[in-house]
């Protein structure tokens, strides 16, 4: 880059989002970080993705602090561990709004920025669940696939405009996320039982997903748009 372009990474303050952040800071972009929780990566912001007021303003203080966004992480996510038949609808909207809604509103307040510049890059983390779905996730499920459909939508429409998107879903990735479904055995085993049918025989890390992310943002990748590009050790396929 000739001059250090603003990214805004969602989620930013732990796991993959935090990696994420990190490693664009490193490769020279200036970088926002939105969370519920203070982050101490970048330029922090505390923002619920869910309240579209609060991400609206949160943006327009990223353009007063660095200037216009010319790239969006959505990283934020929540998980859920439901019983389809004991699943209420209160449950079930809330996993959609972050996961999902969060991603409509971020991507639409930073998108002009991108489209004055004719110039963007939109990444959003989606889960390998979406792949083979998984029990008990049904609402979890349904938002990172929907969230793999509007990434595929978007690409056709935004392309003509120089703004790629893609999405990565994630494999088995060890995460505080991870490691709290370990421990209430939500797993279907251990996370070394998963090693050994992991194809390269070891957990994925944050730091991965950050390298692949580090790349669909990059000059070097404007001819790749529309794609879900798995991140998972050879788990899907």
């Amino acid at each position: 880059m000739s001059a250090a372009r603003t990214a805004v990474v969602t989620g930013g303050a732990s796991g993959i989002g935090r990696a994420i952040a990190q490693r664009l800071t490193a490769d020279g972009f200036n970088v926002s970080v939105f969370d519920l929780n203070p982050a101490d990566e970048g330029h922090s912001l505390v923002v619920d993705v869910t309240d579209r007021a609060q991400v609206d303003k949160a943006m327009d203080a990223v353009r007063e602090h660095y200037g216009p966004v010319s790239v969006l992480v959505n990283a934020a996510g929540r998980d859920g561990f439901i019983r389809f038949a004991d699943l209420s609808f209160a449950d079930w909207q809330r996993v959609v709004d972050i996961n999902l809604n969060g991603v409509f509103h971020c991507v639409q307040s930073a998108l002009p920025d991108m489209r004055a510049g004719r110039w963007g890059r939109i990444v959003n983390i989606s889960s390998s669940s979406t792949h083979s779905g998984q029990p008990f996730m049904a609402h979890y499920v349904a938002a990172k696939s929907a969230v793999n459909g509007l990434t595929k939508s978007l690409a056709l429409e935004l392309g003509p405009q120089g703004v790629t998107v893609n999405a990565i879903p994630p494999g088995f990735i060890d995460t505080p996320m991870l490691r709290t479904a370990e421990q209430a055995k939500r797993l279907g085993g251990t996370v070394e039982d998963h090693i050994a049918r992991t194809p390269v025989r070891r957990v994925g890390l944050p730091e991965d997903i950050a390298a692949t992310c580090s790349f669909l943002v990059s000059e070097e990748a404007g001819y790749i748009t529309g794609q879900i590009i798995g991140v998972n050790g050879g788990r899907n396929t």
